[in-house]
């Protein structure tokens, strides 16, 4: 077909009318990424600015002078605000979007409608148990502030003078929530009373608030130490302790009188909504209550079968003369405390240097141990980790409970240094910081049956690179993973079953190796934290299963590291996102689009 000089000029000017309207099209993207990336920067710093601890923990020091606002009003003022971030979130359009984009603004909305969902179901009306209640949270949150200038010690003096009115902030929503009838057992109330008097007690350097005035900085001038020494201590003897005596005596004169008479919060107003929702967000799954509940039930009894192997290795008939044979073995416990925070330390220095048998990307904060502080060691965990700073200036910390210790077993501590420190919480969460594709939001999420079932799932690869040497120690393991199969027993049964808390026990004592301080901690903890303990063992068989398909499907290709670095490589996430990423990495493998092994970085 002959082409004539007409029609040449209208394919000339059709092309150039194509070309043109991509260029806009891409400029139009580029300018929607641009507006929802500007967009998740100013909710983030609204994010620090409304949660000054949050910003001091990540080394952000610009509100290191003052609290966060717990009053009513803000309450209300932070709904009203996250419902326009909601809206603005939402009318972006993200067609054409890289799918890390797509992905950060869908996490946004969630995030911001389960925060409106919480507050409507008056959740946050709840504000002192005895896990994390404000009189915890803020002697524990002393390791947390930096102590290396005159202006950080300035900044706590304020802090220390802003307590009362913090406290009178918690009473008034703690108020609010009694006239709702949002009210936690009044049993664990009566705890939180003698929490409070043991803290607020202490007077002059024996309070855990002068804990900073012991170890000075030499950048402090002798001038600036004697007048903070004297500053701080006076803020303590003259706000923080009254603060505490006022909080002490409302929770045992006004609130915890009217505590629920039920460890459930089906016995809540909308009891029964408030747990699908907690179920919810602590698995990030649709799986029922009773569906969780079997699936416990199941674990237990395969858990049991191989402990009950060891214990016949052991030269015992059965798995209960074993557990008995072990409370009063002398191998099997602790001989000081400093014994064991020694274990720790050995177990987490002999994992260093077998991560990169399993991981090619390494965290590049250091890890400590150190032991958690007298006054909350009766409700404290066994172990916990606490972040450190993504600059690696503050390491991350595990707090050991070495409390009772003659009564502590530390057939667990192997599986428990992996748990909280690598390659468990620590290597999660230092990895996670520092990812440079992720916005911050991303960097510091916490779905927590992502993180805590990462934790379980490491627990195990100490077996993969030939650790738990001693039986007794796989055993240990072995114990700390049932403990997880109970949690979903246990939670599913008080808050959906309506068990009481002595059948709770009763489930415990057939079915763990647990010391009874840790059974009755452990028992009020799931009590208090509604959901929370189920995210340990959903999120780890999740990650088991994505592990079983990437294995089956791609045979040889199949690579641990590449399969681990890509579950840490888009940090936290709920496991729903978490299977599809996955799934999409197995694709692009066998599609011959993304790498088999991991490169290092």
């Amino acid at each position: 077909m002959k082409i004539g000089p007409r029609m040449l000029l209208v394919g000339l000017a059709l092309s150039a009318a194509c070309a043109a309207s991509t260029q806009a099209a891409t400029a139009d993207v580029a300018t929607r990424e641009k507006a929802l990336n500007d967009l998740l920067a100013e909710q983030w710093q609204h994010t620090l600015e409304n949660s000054p601890e949050f910003a001091t923990i990540l080394g952000d020091l610009r509100y290191n002078n003052r609290w966060s606002d717990v009053s009513l009003a803000h309450l209300n003022a932070e709904v009203a605000k996250n419902q326009e971030f909601l809206k603005r979130f939402q009318a972006i359009d993200t067609t054409g979007f890289s799918d890390d984009d797509k992905l950060n603004q869908q996490l946004m909305v969630r995030q911001l409608q389960d925060a409106l969902k919480s507050h409507q179901l008056k959740l946050d009306e709840m504000p002192l148990d005895q896990m994390s209640g404000a009189h915890l949270q803020l002697a524990g949150f002393i390791s947390s502030i930096p102590f290396d200038n005159t202006k950080e010690y300035d900044d706590y003096l304020a802090r220390l003078k802003a307590v009362p009115t913090l406290f009178d902030q918690v009473t008034g929503v703690a108020q609010q929530g009694l006239k709702d009838g949002m009210m936690p057992p009044k049993y664990l109330l009566e705890k939180v009373v003698t929490q409070i008097d043991s803290i607020g007690k202490a007077a002059g350097m024996d309070s855990v608030f002068a804990e900073p005035l012991k170890h000075f900085p030499k950048s402090v001038s002798a001038a600036d130490q004697k007048r903070l020494h004297d500053a701080i201590l006076a803020a303590i003897d003259q706000q923080v302790r009254p603060a505490y005596q006022k909080l002490g005596a409302f929770v045992k004169n006004d609130y915890a009188p009217h505590g629920r008479s039920e460890p459930g919060v089906w016995q809540l107003p909308n009891g029964a909504a408030i747990y699908a929702f907690q179920v919810e967000q602590m698995t990030t799954t649709k799986e029922s209550p009773q569906r969780i509940h079997e699936i416990g039930l199941s674990e237990v009894k395969r858990i049991e079968g191989e402990m009950t192997e060891i214990a016949k290795q052991q030269g015992f008939k059965d798995l209960a003369s074993f557990r008995e044979s072990l409370k009063t073995n002398p191998k099997v416990h602790a001989a000081s405390r400093e014994d064991i925070l020694n274990r720790y330390r050995n177990y987490l220095a002999g994992m260093q240097p077998e991560l990169p048998k399993l991981f090619g990307l390494l965290p590049k904060t250091k890890v400590e141990v150190v032991p958690v502080e007298a006054f909350r060691e009766k409700e404290a965990a066994a172990a916990e980790y606490h972040q450190g700073t993504p600059d690696g200036s503050r390491p991350g910390q595990i707090f050991v409970n070495t409390g009772d210790y003659q009564n502590r077993s530390v057939l667990s501590i192997e599986s428990t240094a992996y748990h909280e420190g690598i390659p468990g919480h620590h290597m999660q969460i230092s990895i996670a910081q520092t990812l440079p594709k992720l916005p911050p939001f991303r960097q510091q999420a916490g779905y927590t049956a992502y993180i805590e079932g990462w934790a379980l799932y490491a627990e195990q690869l100490g077996k993969e690179v030939g650790f738990y040497k001693d039986p007794l120690s796989y055993y240990g393991h072995l114990s700390d993973e049932l403990l997880r199969a109970d949690r979903l027993v246990l939670d599913t049964g008080v808050h959906y079953k309506h068990w009481s808390r002595q059948q709770m026990i009763d489930f415990f004592h057939a079915h763990s190796s647990e010391d009874e301080p840790d059974v009755q901690a452990e028992t009020d903890r799931y009590i208090t934290w509604g959901g929370q303990a189920l995210a340990y063992k959903m999120g780890q068989l999740k990650i088991l299963e994505l592990r079983a398909r990437a294995k089956q499907q791609l045979g040889d290709q199949f690579d641990i590291r590449a399969f681990h670095d890509e579950i840490l490589g888009g940090g936290a996430l709920p496991l729903d996102v978490l299977e599809a990423r996955t799934d999409a990495w197995i694709a692009a493998v066998k599609a011959g689009k993304a790498p088999a092994h991991p490169v290092a970085g």
